[in-house]
């Protein structure tokens, strides 16, 4: 049975499995698991675009933001690499299966384009990056927003991304260890022990990595909720306006129309 020593020996563990690193059944296994999440992506980004098509560029931003991060390949330990995900801006803008989609084409296009990754490991890939790591962010985000309700809009607005960004990220690294350690347990202390290898491993840079992603997730929806606001309403990022608000707006409006 190949070791986790075997392994880090013969290539370097990665956020994205590379080409031919599983086991051809654990392949299949999580490309079987992915795929129900990535057909549902597909539908939900399709009705989302349907319903309100001003909504693309930001679909589109959410995609370039996580292909950009995810690309990044940054030298880890014992020949590894880690890198952001860029996940949780979309999951928060867009809910996790439209992010499940758009982080299924980032990881195709980077297989194909990038030898990141590879076809063969694409199911698990996309089950970690654009399944696991969505869903964790999202639901990060959802209990730092209830928990810091009192806080203040902006205060609780920013706790909640910089949580979802960074743990959508470390959730993704998690889930990538577990994938390993199942293809690979170790000889003498099964999958625990290279659970423990593998993830610590990863650790060493991706919580540093988590962390700036968390930060830089939230500089980009401040960005954006000045640049547009109405369209993080409409989504659901910020309060509706209330019909008050909306009726002084609007005199406001007419008054400089009419000045």
């Amino acid at each position: 049975m190949t070791t986790v020593h075997e392994v880090l020996e013969v290539g370097s563990p990665e956020m994205h499995i590379a080409e031919g690193y599983l086991p051809w059944q654990h392949a299949a296994a999580w490309t079987a698991a992915a795929a129900p999440f990535v057909a549902h992506g597909v539908r939900s980004l399709t009705q989302a675009v349907r319903a309100d098509p001003d909504a693309k560029l930001l679909v589109g931003a959410a995609g370039a933001f996580c292909f950009v991060l995810s690309a990044l390949k940054i030298p880890s330990v014992s020949g590894s690499c880690s890198h952001p995900t860029g996940t949780g801006l979309g999951a928060l803008l867009f809910r996790p299966p439209v992010m499940a989609a758009l982080g299924t084409i980032t990881l195709l296009f980077q297989a194909l384009l990038l030898a990141h990754g590879g076809l063969t490991t694409l199911g698990a890939n996309v089950f970690s990056m654009a399944v696991v790591g969505p869903w964790v962010a999202y639901g990060a985000y959802r209990l730092v927003r209830a928990a810091t309700a009192s806080a203040g809009e902006q205060t609780s607005l920013g706790a909640a991304v910089f949580c979802a960004a960074a743990l959508g990220s470390l959730a993704t690294y998690t889930m990538t260890s577990v994938q390993l350690a199942l293809a690979f347990p170790d000889s003498a202390s099964g999958f625990l022990g290279s659970f423990t290898k593998f993830a610590g491993i990863f650790s060493v840079t991706q919580i540093p990595l988590a962390v700036i992603e968390g930060l830089v997730t939230v500089v980009l929806v401040r960005l954006l909720c000045r640049v547009n606001p109405d369209q993080l309403r409409r989504l659901g990022v910020l309060p509706r306006r209330t019909a008050e608000a909306s009726s002084a707006d609007a005199a406001v409006a007419t008054e400089n129309k009419a000045g």
